[in-house]
């Protein structure tokens, strides 16, 4: 065989291997998650947007977990409008939930406009089931939304939801209403039950009944970054998320995050955070 041709034939083999590689490499990062069709909503904080949510969603779609993106605008009366492209079926689908009031503090608002938003999905796209992730306010969304549809077998089903430096148990910083402020001497038990609690949590506590039994898997994410506070949330006032839905969960996990990075408004750009949502929202179980 003449040089010139076993060069090309070297050429097309090196060629080969590296389409074939690329292929299973590409299958293998594939199969790493879930194929499913639920929709996982993603809930920006206080003040914020959907823009904050961006580098967790990013993270996301870099990893393979899905190429569909879509958001849902919600104006302050609850009309929703969604944008973006998606088709029934899409695989892992996310949706960006932006408020237009993002400083509402009438929590039961928020459960209005996570049930307007996840009602236009299932009458568009056919979604029965969800996540939920929130970052601090956007907390409330979750819990507000189970309050009022926990029970309700026509709405879609929860099947987790990520919370991410949530205020349950209150606010510290001057200002905030007496409502949602977090009591003075605030502590909790070892089923993280508050010992003095604000009307807004007493409100919050009725989802120990609302939400359904062993069906919605809950990881809690809170920062600190010393004296058991990311700097905006005390810890207790995260981690009083245990009382009101541990003892009805599928499962209840907590993760502390560390570090300069554990902040309250850093911790939604936070890569132990992506991670760990990842994993527990999309990530197939080892055999």
């Amino acid at each position: 065989m003449k040089k010139s041709s076993v060069g090309t034939a070297l050429v097309v083999l090196v060629v080969l291997a590296a389409i074939i590689g690329g292929a299973v490499y590409h299958t293998q990062k594939n199969n790493r998650f879930v194929h499913s069709t639920t929709a996982t909503l993603f809930f920006h904080g206080g003040g914020s947007s959907y823009r904050a949510e961006t580098g967790m969603v990013n993270a996301v779609k870099r990893a393979g977990v899905t190429n569909t993106i879509i958001r849902a605008d919600v104006t302050n009366n609850g009309k929703v409008t969604l944008h973006g492209n998606m088709h029934r079926g899409a695989i892992n689908p996310i949706v960006e939930v932006n408020y237009e009031n993002n400083r509402q503090l009438d929590f039961n608002k928020h459960g209005e406009y996570a049930t307007n938003v996840v009602k236009m999905l299932k009458e568009r796209y056919g979604i029965n089931k969800i996540n939920m992730v929130g970052h601090s306010l956007g907390n409330i969304s979750i819990i507000y939304y189970m309050l009022r549809n926990g029970q309700n077998k026509d709405m879609p089903k929860l099947e987790k939801q990520v919370d991410i430096a949530g205020h349950f148990g209150g606010l510290t910083f001057d200002g905030i209403p007496e409502d949602i402020a977090q009591p003075a001497g605030m502590k909790l038990n070892f089923a993280g039950k508050p010992n003095h609690m604000n009307a807004t949590y007493k409100q919050m506590t009725a989802a120990r009944k609302d939400y359904p039994k062993g069906q919605v898997a809950v990881l809690n994410i809170y920062g600190d970054i010393g004296n058991h506070t990311d700097g905006r949330v005390t810890n207790a006032s995260s981690r009083s998320l245990q009382y009101l839905v541990a003892s009805r969960a599928k499962s209840y996990t907590e993760l502390k995050v560390t570090g300069k990075n554990a902040q309250h408004s850093k911790l939604h750009d936070n890569k132990q955070v992506d991670q760990a949502l990842i994993k527990f929202l999309w990530q197939r179980k080892s055999k």
